[in-house]
């Protein structure tokens, strides 16, 4: 048996594993033992993640719609048909008439590469990914506060706090390995408070569980603050010497009593009062966070909070502390690294700014680039709508499922003049496309992925992909000879991220002979720089933090009498995404089989639903029909529900409102009603 080392495709923690393959075909996992962040150890999803390459249901040749029907056809001519289609919609439409989605799921090398194929060969910086939909609040607000938009520390540093502030994440479940640190530390005395109103596993350990009200993040930050500050106990040494407009911040959390603050979340007065003086009191908390925080329409304020809560007691650039933000997929740091936004290039670098359009044009060997920034990608979906928008070019995501509002998603891509997607698997989204792209996955090819914490990481090719199936990189490059473009011709993926690294400086330094042992971490600006454990030493990146006061805003849509519950949506700890790799898992399908709502033991009573019934959930948008499981997990009046299930889809029932700064779906607060099916 052969053993090749690979990253998990799964959450971004990052875990490394040797595939096992025999005569060509993968037949199990075996952890690192090294590895600094997995350690020997791996979730359920890791331990199977080699069990979906080689399903029946992959991909293997291309596929043009013909009739109305899928049909197989060469790659000659579904490339070629790619390309005159693609040129066919910008000469009738103009240039911004298609959109390029990237992937989470893809390497580094391939993000690149379809952002430069976008930008430089077809003239439009309409490309984005699916950190849209997950991060981009948290790219927004800690751009803005501290300069940098990623994780501030390493997940080393969970061993080495006092305190750890969990809001938002339910991190055993969707950031296991992460997950297991917390609870390591918490047995060896570190400190623990979790801001959840689902009563989550990780809330079991803690000393503190706050159970506030869906969307009533801010208010709860504020009132911390508050007591922060009127107690004494902020970090006034820190401040003076490393922040700016920290009395506009004091002034915006001073009547945000804990009276008031308690008014507004649900809580008491004495908890709000607790957690200020337990986070404050550490020498060193940190705080930890994924979409629970990011996902509101006002979720670039709540990450705007958190990163003042961290300055405000100096809790930032020393080991045990920082502001980290735990992503959600694989490689969606590594989306965002490598430019796959409308309105940056690789490294963040400014699409509005022209000398670096003009680094970016003589490297790639164009006159020029559009200097306009393009559409976010949830707000595609409306300019598709609304006619402005008539084809997409859709790599490795399924927005059919993991958008919100999904009945005004499907009407928006069935209605496109053109549609191609490129995929591993005919997902909901590739069965509605024009043309079908078959993909590798990350088991049959090479590249690098990025870590939540900022770890550039290698991946190796295992085995071959099925049929005629070829990696993302070389199908990107293909299209763009077609198109006329002769700067796409590179013999490796390491080639690429020679010239990725030679445009982006928080990648200067990085090169494939560098990463064989456990990678390393950005900023990491030259060939003889070791990478970056914990950001924000000295100072910060924009230089002095930032105070940015927030006013507190309801969610755009609360319950009222036609539809009296709140629902919020999240992932469970055997499926992820939409579930094309997890549900094609026999082990992971089988402990989760299909979908279900969580209701408390009061709201099912009240309803005549006993547990296991099947009900009908209703929205403004939508309706699905689902188990009903009851329990007290969820607070009396809320709602959970996993998004992975296209049988019972959450985002039927979701609101598509955007954050106005990040463009990011509330998907965390939306009202439905709940009836017992007959």
């Amino acid at each position: 048996m052969t053993r090749t080392l690979t990253v998990c495709p799964y959450c971004g923690v990052g875990c490394t594993f040797y595939l096992v393959s025999d005569k060509g075909r993968l037949v199990g996992v075996e952890p690192s033992t090294t590895h600094p962040v997995s350690r020997g150890g791996l979730c359920v999803k890791g331990w199977n993640a080699y069990a979906f390459v080689h399903h029946p249901d992959r991909l293997t040749t291309p596929l043009i719609r013909r009739d109305g029907q899928l049909r197989p056809a060469s790659w000659d001519e579904a490339l070629n048909l790619v390309v005159e289609r693609l040129q066919a919609v910008q000469a009738k439409h103009g240039k911004d008439a298609v959109m390029f989605a990237s992937s989470a799921k893809a390497t580094n090398e391939e993000n690149y590469l379809l952002m430069k194929l976008a930008r430089a060969v077809f003239g439009t910086n309409n490309i984005d990914h699916c950190a849209r939909l997950c991060h981009s609040s948290t790219v927004t607000g800690l751009a803005e506060t501290f300069g940098s938009g990623a994780m501030t520390n390493s997940i080393s540093c969970f061993d080495q706090t006092d305190v750890i502030l969990v809001i938002g994440s339910n991190t055993t479940e969707q950031h296991p390995l992460i997950g297991s640190r917390i609870l390591n530390a918490v047995r060896g005395g570190t400190r623990l408070i979790v801001a959840d109103n689902r009563r989550i596993r990780l809330a079991r350990h803690a000393e503190l569980h706050l159970r506030h009200k869906n969307g009533s993040d801010v208010a709860l930050l504020n009132g911390i603050m508050h007591v922060i500050i009127a107690e004494g106990l902020a970090d006034r040494e820190f401040i003076a010497g490393r922040t700016e407009n920290y009395d506009a911040l004091a002034e915006s959390v001073a009547d945000w009593t804990p009276e008031r603050t308690a008014a507004a979340t649900g809580l008491t007065a004495d908890e709000i009062v607790a957690a200020a003086r337990l986070y404050a009191g550490a020498e060193r908390a940190m705080v930890v966070f994924s979409m629970g925080i990011t996902q509101h329409s006002h979720g670039v304020d709540n990450v705007r909070c958190i990163a003042a809560l961290a300055m405000l007691t100096g809790n930032v650039g020393r080991p045990g502390t920082g502001v980290n933000p735990l992503r959600g997929q694989n490689n969606v740091q590594g989306g965002c690294d490598m430019g796959a936004l409308p309105d940056l290039y690789s490294g963040y670098q400014k699409v509005a700014d022209p000398r670096l359009r003009d680094k970016f044009a003589h490297a790639w060997g164009v006159s020029s680039l559009p200097a306009e920034p393009g559409l976010p990608l949830t707000r595609a979906m409306d300019a598709a709508s609304e006619g402005r928008l008539h084809g997409m070019f859709i790599m490795g995501e399924n927005p059919m499922l993991s958008d919100p509002d999904q009945g005004h998603a499907r009407k928006v891509l069935e209605n496109l003049e053109l549609l191609i997607v490129q995929d591993i698997f005919l997902t909901e989204t590739a069965a509605v496309a024009d043309i079908v792209l078959p993909a590798a996955c990350f088991a049959e090819k090479e590249g690098t992925f990025t870590n939540t914490e900022r770890r550039i990481q290698r991946l190796y090719k295992a085995v071959e992909p099925p049929g005629k199936a070829r990696a993302d990189w070389e199908i990107i490059c293909d299209i763009a000879e077609r198109a006329g473009y002769n700067g796409m011709r590179y013999t490796s993926p390491a080639e690429i991220m020679a010239e990725a690294a030679s445009l982006t400086p928080i990648y200067g330094g990085i090169a494939y002979q560098r990463l064989a042992a456990h990678g390393l971490q950005w900023p990491c600006p030259d060939k003889e720089h070791p990478g970056t454990p914990i950001m924000h030493l000295d100072r910060f990146t924009r230089g002095l933090g930032h105070f940015s006061p927030v006013v507190h805003r309801l969610p755009a849509e609360l319950p009222d009498a036609e539809f009296p519950f709140v629902l919020t949506t999240g992932r469970t700890y055997f499926h992820w995404h939409t579930g094309s790799m997890t549900r094609r898992t026999h082990l992971l399908a089988r402990e989760e089989p299909h979908s279900f709502i969580e209701l408390h033991p009061d709201d099912a009573a009240r309803l005549g639903i006993r547990h296991r019934d099947m009900v009908l959930v209703s929205s403004r948008r939508g309706e699905v029909r689902t188990e009903a499981r009851v329990t007290d997990m969820v607070i009396a009046g809320v709602l959970f529900m996993p998004f992975h299930f296209v049988e019972g889809a959450a985002n039927a029932l979701t609101n598509n409102v955007l954050d106005p700064e990040s463009s990011i779906p509330e998907f965390k607060v939306c009202a439905v009603r709940v009836e017992k099916m007959p």
